[in-house]
């Protein structure tokens, strides 16, 4: 007799639930990027290979990002609605980081279209199915700051964001509040100042650590954006970086520990200075300092966001209790590990 034919009825549902666990299917869009892709890095470590990647897999400079990562399939970003409609039931969770992120790009359609409409019909799906979603909202949506950062849902009608993608963000955000039928766990994560491996395709939109990173290299020398305010001193402009290593690890959390429903801040909760992140990355390449400062571009001057720090309380409240990385230890690890290397996570 087989070891399953001896199995009580009760052992047997027992047997199934445990195979379910253990077989989690989740979809994560945006994969072939930056964030997506580091994420998916994570989930094999932890054992789940059972993965959905979606994403537009045209662009093959983003190859190395899926190098040794095991998932299932490749669905392509113009095709998945219709195949989430069809294989729902297949599904487990979702974590969209897909979007247009270029907080330089004024074309509202395609912000529309990619982050606010392409996010709606995943959120109705989700809904529909009884799936839960972790969706990528944005630090953008506060605007200059005048609201201040605090992830609770009454301020969320008053922002007033600088750009068309910090609008596409959060106009999803106002949607998905005003949303009588929901996923049954969703959380919306207003990410800050990401960094860290993977976002070797990014162009102009990477951090600026790697921008720090290959300045230093090529020239020996770093330039930053002088400040154009009397308030601030050139290089003390202030943002809330954070190692993406801390993102993946909060995404990680909640996807296992399900807490209330809602948007949260995805920061550090310490703003600290370029002047600190282009000597951390001096630092970190054994190089002495050469910091010189150049005028803001006038396509961005007057929407430059000179301060950014996340309350982190509510998902500190929420029960998240695992330390972020110091900005000296994030760009210690991502350039001596990543960048000296030209490794990926």
């Amino acid at each position: 007799m087989s070891f399953f034919a001896k199995l009580t009825q009760g052992q047997r549902i027992t047997f199934y639930i445990c195979r379910i666990k253990q077989s989690l299917m989740i979809v994560i869009t945006g994969a072939y990027g930056f964030i997506g892709s580091v994420l998916c890095g994570a989930l094999n470590e932890k054992g789940l290979t059972d993965l959905i990647l979606v994403d537009d897999f045209s662009k093959d400079y983003k190859k190395q990002n899926l190098d040794n990562k095991q998932f299932v399939e490749k669905i392509e970003r113009s095709y998945f609605g219709y195949w989430f409609e069809n294989n729902a039931e297949k599904v487990d969770f979702v974590i969209h980081i897909g979007a247009r992120t270029d907080t330089t790009e004024f074309d509202v359609d395609v912000f529309n279209k990619l982050n606010l409409n392409y996010s709606k019909t995943i959120w109705q799906i989700c809904s529909e199915n009884r799936i839960p979603l972790i969706y990528a909202s944005s630090a953008a949506t506060y605007g200059g700051g005048e609201l201040g950062y605090d992830d609770n849902h009454e301020v969320v009608f008053d922002l007033r964001p600088l750009n068309p993608y910090g609008e596409s963000k959060n106009d999803f955000d106002k949607w998905a509040l005003s949303q009588n039928m929901t996923p049954p766990h969703w959380y919306g994560l207003k990410f800050f100042n990401v960094y860290g491996p993977n976002e070797y395709h990014k162009g102009r939109m990477a951090s600026v650590v790697f921008h720090a990173f290959n300045q230093i290299k090529e020239t020996g020398g770093m330039k930053l954006f002088r400040s154009h305010r009397p308030d601030f001193k050139d290089g003390e402009q202030l943002r809330d970086f954070v190692y993406v290593k801390d993102v993946v690890n909060v995404i990680l959390w909640l996807k296992d520990n399900l807490p209330q429903s809602g948007l949260y801040n995805l920061g550090t909760g310490k703003a600290r200075t370029f002047l600190d992140l282009a000597r951390n990355t001096f630092k970190a390449m054994n190089k002495e300092e050469n910091i010189t400062f150049i005028d803001t571009p006038e396509d961005i001057r007057d929407k430059y966001q000179y301060f950014t720090e996340a309350n982190m309380s509510k998902l500190r409240a929420a029960g998240f209790s695992e330390k972020f990385h110091t900005l000296e230890e994030g760009i210690a690890d991502y350039v001596g590990n990543y960048l000296m290397r030209n490794r990926f996570f």
